[in-house]
């Protein structure tokens, strides 16, 4: 990378539809709220989204610097760059593993991302090429599994955690979203998805549970206008969870000290 971020760290899930974008753009808008200088890197080639959910318009598409550099989109007071800015809504990226990883790779190093305290990657789901790009190409302080209570999410997320230990990449903390659902009519919490699952997952493997992130219409509503909900409810419960999860995040990530990108031996 041209500028180095202090930190950069992966935001990674198992597997889709656990809300780990969500949770990404959340988590940095909480950071931000610390006073901290955070970028965003949607590294979902295939399936870009924080251009929607951080209400950046369709026509709007990066500054070029020296013809050769990226300079970072501005959203809710975060530096963004994402897929979703150079090509079109629906026009699906057709490429192999290869193709997008290095597409991938050039977002992270030709952006100029200044002097960033932290940096997030949103990371598609997985375990394959480009997150092993990521291991293989950024100095990561670490990574956050996000996962849901369910059973299936729970052993996707416990691949996601093995795969960067094989890389040694410190698993920072795990999230477990849509922890339990919030009725809006009277209040009453369930668990719609099974209970205690991420809290069981972190114990297991000895790592931090960042925070359990309630089921709530209200995330959804701000994602799909634009702002994430810890900026348009601050003061809000759910706002809560995500500002205690991007604390603690900045007391691990402070433990860590970046260490060379590893080789990686697929003999292992």
């Amino acid at each position: 990378m041209v500028s180095s971020p202090r930190h950069v760290v992966a935001v990674a899930s198992g597997k889709g539809g656990v809300g780990k974008s969500t949770v990404t753009n959340n988590l940095a808008a909480a950071l931000t709220q610390q006073g901290l200088s955070v970028g965003l890197l949607d590294a979902d080639i295939y399936g870009p989204s924080q251009q929607l959910m951080l209400g950046v318009p369709e026509s709007i598409t990066p500054d070029q610097q020296d013809g050769e550099f990226l300079l970072p989109v501005e959203a809710h007071g975060l530096k963004t760059m994402s897929m979703g800015y150079l090509s079109s809504a629906n026009t699906p990226m057709v490429w192999r593993g290869p193709m997008a990883s290095s597409a991938m790779a050039q977002l992270l190093e030709k952006t100029l991302w200044g002097d960033l305290d932290i940096l997030l990657v949103d990371m598609p789901p997985g375990t394959g090429d480009i997150q092993l790009t990521l291991a293989q190409r950024a100095t990561l302080s670490g990574a956050v599994i996000v996962t849901t209570p369910q059973d299936i999410a729970l052993l996707d997320a416990q691949k996601g955690i093995e795969m960067f230990e094989k890389v040694e990449v410190p698993v920072l903390g795990l999230i477990e979203n849509m922890a339990a659902h919030v009725c809006t009519a009277c209040g009453h919490v369930e668990p719609l998805f099974g209970e205690a699952g991420g809290a069981q997952l972190a114990e297991r493997y000895g790592v931090p549970l960042l925070g359990q992130i309630p089921l709530d219409r209200a995330i959804r509503e701000c994602s799909d206008a634009g702002q994430p909900i810890v900026l348009a409810e601050p003061e809000g419960p759910v706002a809560k969870v995500y500002q205690e999860a991007a604390r603690q995040l900045t007391t691990f990530v402070g433990q860590q000290q970046p260490a060379a990108a590893p080789v990686i031996s697929m003999g292992d």
